[in-house]
């Protein structure tokens, strides 16, 4: 991340000139304060010179730097302007396979459910709530993760206009969380799809006890949807995952199996400009094939299609949701470590660190977007 914190020049800059660099953002090497740096290995420099955000990433993975918060260290090189992803040779030749091939193909966009999606469930629950809600929490008037995560679920559900017996389509359903909430406490029929088998397990066992037919999970791509058509849509966590050169035909799947009078609902992590790959670190050990999509490129995709009805960006809840996974997997992890590779532990903090402190200083957001296809009229309600 050299050039990424320091500029284009970095490579010429010097040990003590990285030092005065990050001490114009507040930051020193071997300070007292939370955000700032303790270099463990002197080769630091080297990997973060070369590789950029990915050499930052993997040097924190390898114990070559350490800090007592690491969000906040990446907040502030953030907030002090000293950030341009793509300046690095890994995210210049990312960006430029994102523009020139289709890295969300049908075949390309299993790998995510291979490295990632399909870990162990009781991994996850080292870190999530009981419903295994793997996105923002809603942290209105509490402090608390679990009960943050059911009100998330139920804004989306009022964000929905959820009623008893509606039908609803969760395109990207994980284990189930949102589909078991919207049948035991709304009432609804869900149809759950999800790309991951381990995922696709979980749901299934996690909804069981439900009423016969309340929930139907499958194993299926968004774009081999067919047949009829749903009272509401639900999307959570999925669009980071479609890819740019799919965005219209995941906006036309939607339109297509939403009834008239629906509703669909998103929620993204988003960026102010568009891209066309992620962050390289976290393409490589977490999301591989992800990216955060931009406003312009979520209306210009559902344009002639959808009207967007509603947003809302709820990113600093996002931050204090991954403090809270960080805590948690924290005191957990001496429960699962024996069945993982040492620096797991350390890619999962810098997971949580890299992203919490992208989200603080305001450099990525999360959204939450409802569309209809505005055709009954009637004035959309926003719900809060």
């Amino acid at each position: 991340m050299a050039e990424e914190l320091f500029g284009k020049d970095s490579f010429s800059l010097p040990r003590r000139a990285i030092e005065k660099k990050l001490r114009t953002v507040g930051i020193e090497i071997d300070g007292k304060n939370p955000w700032d740096i303790k270099i463990n290995d002197q080769r630091f420099y080297a990997r973060v010179f070369s590789q950029g955000s990915l050499g930052l990433g993997e040097a924190y993975m390898m114990g070559w730097w350490d800090a007592e918060r690491p969000d906040l260290f990446i907040e502030k090189v953030l907030r002090g302007g000293h950030y341009a992803n793509s300046y690095s040779w890994p995210s210049k030749l990312l960006n430029i396979k994102g523009k020139v091939f289709n890295r969300q193909t049908r075949s390309r966009s299993k790998e995510v459910a291979e490295q990632h999606y399909n870990l162990d469930t009781k991994f996850f629950e080292t870190f999530l709530d009981p419903y295994n809600q793997y996105t923002c929490a809603y942290f209105s008037e509490t402090d608390e993760l679990n009960e943050a995560q059911e009100k998330k679920l139920d804004l989306i559900c009022r964000k929905l206009q959820l009623k008893e017996g509606d039908t609803v389509l969760d395109i990207g359903c994980g284990w189930g969380g949102f589909a078991k909430y919207a049948a035991e406490k709304y009432g609804c029929k869900v149809v759950g799809i999800t790309i991951s088998e381990e995922q696709a397990k979980s749901a299934r066992a996690f909804t069981q006890n439900l009423e016969r037919g309340a929930v139907d999970i499958r194993v299926q791509d968004y774009r081999d949807l067919k047949g009829g058509k749903f009272d509401k849509i639900s999307a959570v966590g999925v669009m980071e995952h479609i890819g740019h050169k799919n965005y219209r035909q995941f906006m036309e799947t939607a339109q297509r199996m939403l009834k008239d009078d629906g509703l669909f609902f998103v929620d993204t992590l988003g960026q102010d400009f568009s891209g066309t790959a992620g962050n390289p670190w976290s393409d490589k050990y977490i999301f591989p094939n992800g990216m955060a999509p931009s406003l312009q490129q979520i209306t210009g995709a559902s344009a002639g299609l959808l009207v967007l009805e509603d947003m809302q960006n709820l990113g600093i809840d996002y931050y204090k949701t991954l403090r809270k996974w960080d805590e948690n997997f924290q005191r957990n992890w001496p429960a699962v470590q024996d069945r993982y590779p040492a620096e797991t532990y350390r890619m999962y903090r810098y997971y949580f660190n890299s992203f919490a402190g992208a989200l603080k200083a305001q450099r990525i957001h999360d959204w939450h977007v409802v569309f209809s296809k505005g055709k009954t009229g009637a004035t959309y309600k926003s719900a809060r």
